[in-house]
This record gives C-alpha cells, structure tokens and sequence, in this order.
C-alpha cells in the first residue's frame, strides 16, 4: 500500500516494518491506546529496503507531547534552566566565530544558549531577553575579526564591554558568583 503526499511516496508496510523492529520501548498505560513514548533499536537492512545501498542503521522516535502530557500528570516541578549568556551573531565569520565562542565558553564553565535561528540583531536580543541570561554575548563581523565579543548584561543597568573569551568567562564567573553572595 503507498500513501501519496505533495512531495514523497510514504510505503507504509515500511512504516509497519519499522513499529516491528523497535528493540527498545519506552510504553505507559497513563496514555490510553497510544501508550508508546519512545522506541528505537537497529534498523540494518532499511537503506536496502527503500532503494539504496546496503548500510547498518540505528534510530528512535521520542513523542514530545506524549511526554509532556506525562510530565503535566506527574508531581515533578517543571524547573526552568536559565543560561548565563545568550550568543547572538551576524554575519558568516561572524556565525564560524560564534560556534567556536560558545564551545570554549562551555568548556570553562559557562552555560551558553547559542542562537541558531537567523534574524536581525534586535530579533535576536528580544530571544535573548527572554531566555532569562544574565548576559548577550554579542558577535558581528568586526568582533570576528579580532576574536573578541561584546559581552552586554541583560539585568542590571552597566555598560556593555568588549572584551576576549577569556575576559568574557570571568566576567560572567564573577557576576554569577557575585548574585549568589547576596
């Protein structure tokens, strides 16, 4: 049997095939019929099935409104993980920067959301804003170009500084540490 969309075939004996392989299942009977949370396992041979070439393949499927309608139901607080800085960022060396920026913040300690989705600067700092981050690490093309960033608080009134990674990391340490003293 073949399901006909806008732009793909979808064989659905295929479909049926995959439900049949799951190793793993994650099943509740707080969902009624559609107990399945999570299932995955080894798909080696699928590939071949659908016209390629041979190859071992592995995967899973998550329900993400299965699991937030169990998580709703349950007990458990839903607790907000708020990042120390948000990375906003224009421009493509800009952007190959920002990557490098966050991983090497991350490294040394700093909880850092990169901003992945494109838009303007302004669009960009509104996500900022409202991630709750104490600071926007800022990176354009100039700041690219000299390996630095301009690190801007998001929930006090001071100025914003440039500064390199490496100052940018301890700017950020020391005023996490200083709003846990008071």
């Amino acid at each position: 049997m073949i399901a006909e969309t806008a732009a793909h075939l979808i064989e659905v004996d295929v479909a049926r095939e995959l439900q049949r392989r799951a190793e793993a299942e994650w099943v509740t009977d707080r969902l009624g019929a559609q107990g399945t949370v999570c299932a995955g396992g080894r798909y080696d041979g699928l590939i071949e099935q659908i016209g390629g070439n041979p190859a071992p393949a592995c995967g899973f499927a998550m329900g993400v409104e299965r699991l937030l309608s169990l998580l709703k139901d349950s007990s458990t607080p839903i607790v907000r993980l708020v990042p120390d800085a948000y990375l906003v960022h224009q421009g493509v060396a800009a952007e190959r920067f920002a990557q490098l920026a966050a991983e090497r913040l991350r490294d040394s300690g700093v909880s850092v959301v990169l901003h992945c989705g494109g838009g303007s600067f302004k669009a960009q700092m509104k996500k900022a804003d409202t991630s709750g981050a104490r600071f926007a690490v800022i990176i354009g093309e100039e700041e690219a170009a000299t390996e630095q960033v301009t690190l801007k608080p998001l929930r006090e009134a001071a100025p914003q500084v440039r500064a390199t990674l490496a100052e940018a990391r301890d700017l950020i340490n020391n005023a996490n540490a200083a709003g846990r003293r008071k």
